[in-house]
């Protein structure tokens, strides 16, 4: 379909749309006709539809890559990602930043056939896209396109894949911009006080807390990131996924002829994830004297998805939180101590996650509002939940369970990390399964197994100044300890 053919359709569809709403307005009801309102206590809603996972086929070629197919043909459209064993992790602390400069440089830096500018305009004329980003444990890439262009963005999508050019200006310039981040990034308070907490739980060095600075980033150069790519990017480590309007046959072959004779280059690195522990307890500052108020994190060392106690642990979340939960009821509702204000148990798929809590309120607020969460927190884990906290938290997680797979892409992408990460293809229906069986019981067990007050982390961002009574009056013998964010500067 040309440009012309494209704007032709989509002036149609606007002189659709248009009708429909005139349509719409004149079958409104007048005042005279409207329907009296009922009491919320008078709705009825018919039982959620049993969710059934789309049909998908699984199959692996040749050099290891994993290829997962599953068609949707209500739109014209396809999109695509592939999920590489990479990540943050795989890089030693002198270079922290490789990872996301490789990540990031993989699409923006061309390929052999392509530069940079070409691959843009080339996606952009067929109102395409190919994306690609590498996080902690994980890596990247994407494409999007109608499905009269699959060939061509296809071939894009695969050649961006297999034979980045890394051009060097475009190394430097995702560099630059990442530099432009450690400049930047105290400017936020919230920013600052997650950063830091995260630092606090993990240590600094840990791989899932560190931050790239100036020093790490002058000791990547281009050929790091070449090397980087080479050594991670590899098809037996990488996980295909296809959803869409397209031919399984024609597919198929597009996938063999583009990546059937890939094969990795160099030294392969996919260690698994490190494990972690937590380094640090007691109560941390970060003095901010232009704040008027005060940015609270309280929390320590958490768990995996495996976690037996995961689905107990996601109804008390909801006891906690939300418009009907203890915290904003009672912390910010009847005590007035925070607009904002939340605990979570956060687990991730291959490593600790962390349980945390926090919020913000006004510098004069800051004690009465840590002693207020840390009472709920010590609460929840010695008194049963009512039947009536059970049963709002279950139907609220139930309810919410439709939205894991509010279209096919969600669906499918859920099924490749589950591959990814080693879990079964089931578990988003087991761990349904254990919501709707969960009891009190087992919620305060839960409560009593992963929450730890002896390992609380408290860190306050703010006017200490301003903070009366002090941080040091939460109790006997507290010591509350600074911590510098200065940035270090880069070398000259």
């Amino acid at each position: 379909m040309r440009l012309r053919d494209r704007n032709r359709l989509f002036s149609l569809l606007v002189l659709a749309m248009a009708s429909l709403s005139a349509m719409l307005l004149l079958s409104w009801p007048t005042a005279a006709q409207a329907v009296t309102a009922q009491h919320y206590t008078e709705l009825e809603f018919p039982p959620l539809d049993e969710i059934q996972i789309p049909d998908y086929e699984r199959y692996e070629l040749d050099n290891g890559l994993i290829v997962y197919l599953m068609e949707d043909h209500e739109l014209p459209l396809i999109s695509g990602s592939a999920t590489f064993r990479t990540g943050d992790y795989l890089v030693s602390e002198a270079q922290v930043g490789l990872s996301g400069i490789t990540g990031e440089a993989m699409r923006l830096g061309g390929t052999e056939a392509y530069p940079p500018d070409q691959l843009s305009q080339l996606l952009e004329q067929r109102a395409a896209s190919v994306e690609t980003g590498f996080d902690t444990t994980s890596g990247n890439a994407s494409f999007n396109t109608l499905s009269e262009d699959l060939d061509d963005v296809f071939a894009l999508f695969a050649d961006v894949v297999r034979r980045p050019a890394f051009a060097p200006d475009q190394v430097e310039l995702v560099k630059s911009q990442f530099r432009g981040g450690i400049a930047r990034r105290n400017d936020n308070p919230d920013d600052v006080t997650t950063r830091e907490f995260k630092q606090l739980i993990y240590g600094k060095a840990s791989p899932y807390a560190r931050t790239v600075e100036y020093a790490s980033l002058d000791n990547i150069s281009r050929d790091d990131v070449v090397d980087f790519y080479q050594s991670t990017i590899r098809p037996e480590g990488t996980i295909l996924g296809i959803v869409g309007d397209f031919d399984p046959a024609q597919m198929k072959a597009l996938i063999a002829e583009a990546f059937g004779d890939w094969q990795g280059q160099g030294q392969p690195t996919m260690p698994k994830p490190p494990d972690a522990s937590q380094k640090q307890t007691g109560v941390f500052a970060v003095e901010q004297p232009q704040l008027t108020q005060s940015y609270i994190h309280i929390g320590h060392i958490g768990g995996e998805l495996r976690n037996p106690y995961h689905a107990p642990m996601v109804v008390l979340n909801e006891v906690l939180n939300g418009f009907g939960g203890r915290l904003f009821n009672e912390i910010r509702s009847r005590q007035g101590l925070a607009y904002s204000v939340y605990a979570f148990w956060s687990p991730r798929y291959d490593y600790p996650g962390m349980f945390i809590g926090g919020g913000q309120t006004r510098s004069e607020a800051t004690v009465p509002f840590i002693q207020a969460m840390l009472k709920q927190i010590e609460q929840i884990r010695q008194e049963p939940i009512s039947e009536a906290e059970l049963q709002y938290a279950k139907d609220a997680v139930i309810n919410g369970f439709v939205f894991n797979f509010d279209t096919p892409d969600d669906t499918l992408s859920r099924l490749i990390r589950y591959e990814y990460y080693g879990y079964p293809s089931d578990f988003v229906f087991q761990f349904q399964a254990d919501v709707e069986s969960a009891t009190i019981e087992q919620v305060l067990k839960a409560a009593q197994t992963n929450l730890k007050p002896e390992q609380l982390v408290t860190i306050v961002v703010g006017n200490l100044a301003a903070i009366q009574p002090a941080l040091d009056t939460l109790g006997e013998g507290i010591v509350v300890t600074p911590v510098d964010i200065a940035i270090p500067p880069p070398s000259s």
